[in-house]
């Protein structure tokens, strides 16, 4: 069986590197099997029936025919991009964009704290360099993945912070994308998405951000851990907002520093995207933050470095060059709209090392046999004659159950607006959040801690 797959993927590889590419229609029924098998075992996809299976082989398939039409087209000297199947293949892009998407630009203040902040950049006027890197000046962190949260927004925030403190300190550190998600949810809504700018403000007000060591990601909403949000390693002393669609001040912007940008990233082409100058027409419905790292000149052709939070099997390495200076005010995707940095002068307080073992909380009673994570709300799924026969969870404590027995709200946003799907501050107050989906409660011996043992609750 082992023989088999290693088998199996070595000709998937051949057809991978060794093959040219075909037209879309040149390719027979098994050749695409075939890569679909070699697929799902570099991306190590689990699948999880038959049925399930086919359906993503017939998602992947049209993907295929997608990227094969468009890299003829490349071939051609209409593109200055390719296409691959990288880990998105088997997602139409209605899934796509649900899952991976998270910048929230709607109601956006971009200016939170005035005194934290002189304001929009000006223009210096200053002569700017034709092309800089910040990942060659040892600024940049290797690409993370935020997996199917959409924390988009709290790695943009770090990326641009890890810049700027290597900028000023001469020291490369990896920060905490996770204390963002957990802690800054004023108004950031964790893995249903945020604002970079809020974030930033959330670090000055906080005092600091810790590391990625101490406080690790975990692609999920969790509790705020207070020991490891007062490890303030490394801080900020404000932020600026580049001013709205004006590329020359972007520049002068990234050529002193990281960027925290937001872009348009839903398009077909953006999910698939694998090499060149992204040039596809795209819109400037902001939905994803990046960071812009640096900008350049190929073939005559001008360009942003971007960095993505997908990893490095998306793009070129986790990266991707956009079209720079194409005659759009908003730039290319809408890049130049909802740019900023934050701005640091002051030295890091005194490492305070790693922060000591939270305290365990209790998961939540639901009933006598099922129980909820700690830090969650039990909501009644199915109720009769005053019974609950199934219970689910809401990711929040103190949280408003909705009448649909699917959703719920955060107690600060306690109003269920069940036909918009939203949760408001109050009847007639139309400031609202994304309401949140319940998860199923699990039997309370699901609950062991990590001896076996059974929790005491």
């Amino acid at each position: 069986m082992r023989f088999a797959l290693v088998l199996l993927l070595l000709l998937a590889a051949v057809i991978f590197t060794c093959i040219p590419e075909p037209a879309a229609a040149d390719r027979s029924e098994e050749e695409i099997r075939l890569l679909y098998e070699g697929w799902l075992l570099e991306h190590r996809r689990p699948v999880n029936a038959l049925s399930d299976k086919e359906s993503r082989f017939q998602v992947f398939r049209d993907n295929l025919k997608y990227i094969d039409d468009h890299n003829a087209a490349a071939d051609a000297g209409e593109h200055a991009f390719r296409l691959g199947l990288n880990r998105f293949a088997d997602l139409t892009n209605e899934e796509y964009r649900a899952k991976f998407l998270g910048y929230r630009s709607a109601g956006r203040n971009r200016r939170l704290s005035a005194s934290r902040s002189g304001g929009d950049t000006v223009r210096s006027g200053k002569s700017l360099p034709s092309s800089i890197d910040w990942r060659e000046k040892g600024a940049v962190v290797p690409v993370k993945d935020q997996s199917s949260c959409g924390s988009c927004w709290a790695f943009s925030t770090v990326a641009a912070v890890e810049g700027i403190n290597q900028i000023v300190t001469g020291n490369l550190t990896s920060l905490s994308e996770q204390e963002l998600i957990d802690c800054d949810t004023a108004v950031n809504e964790g893995c249903n998405g945020g604002l970079m700018d809020y974030a930033f403000e959330f670090i000055i007000n906080n005092g600091g951000i810790d590391t990625e060591e101490d406080y690790p990601y975990q692609v999920r909403d969790g509790r705020c851990d207070i020991y490891r949000r007062n490890a303030h390693v490394v801080t900020i002393d404000g932020y600026e907002d580049v001013p709205a669609n004006d590329e020359k001040s972007l520049q002068e912007a990234v050529a002193n520093q990281p960027v925290s940008v937001a872009i348009e990233g839903s398009g077909r082409a953006f999910q698939l995207y694998s090499s060149g100058i992204f040039s596809e027409k795209c819109g400037v419905n902001l939905d994803h933050g990046v960071t812009a790292v640096g900008y350049g000149v190929e073939n005559g052709k001008e360009y942003w470095i971007v960095k993505n939070s997908w990893g490095t099997d998306w793009g070129e390495d986790g990266y991707i060059r956009l079209a720079r200076n194409v005659g759009l005010s908003s730039g290319k995707c809408g890049i130049a709209m909802q740019a900023s940095y934050p701005i640091k002068s002051n030295p890091n307080p005194p490492n305070p090392g790693l922060s000591p073992p939270s305290p365990v909380r209790p998961p939540s009673i639901c009933d006598n046999y099922y129980s909820c994570p700690e830090s969650t709300t039990c909501c009644c799924v199915y109720e009769y004659n005053g019974l609950c026969f199934s219970w689910g969870c809401c990711p929040l404590e103190g949280a408003t159950c909705c009448d649909d027995h699917y959703s719920c709200c955060p107690h600060d946003y306690p109003i269920c607006n069940i036909e918009a799907g939203t949760c408001l501050m109050g009847k007639n107050n139309p400031l609202g959040v994304k309401a949140l989906a319940r998860t199923p409660a699990k039997p309370h011996w699901a609950f062991a801690d990590a001896d076996g043992a059974h929790s005491s609750a």
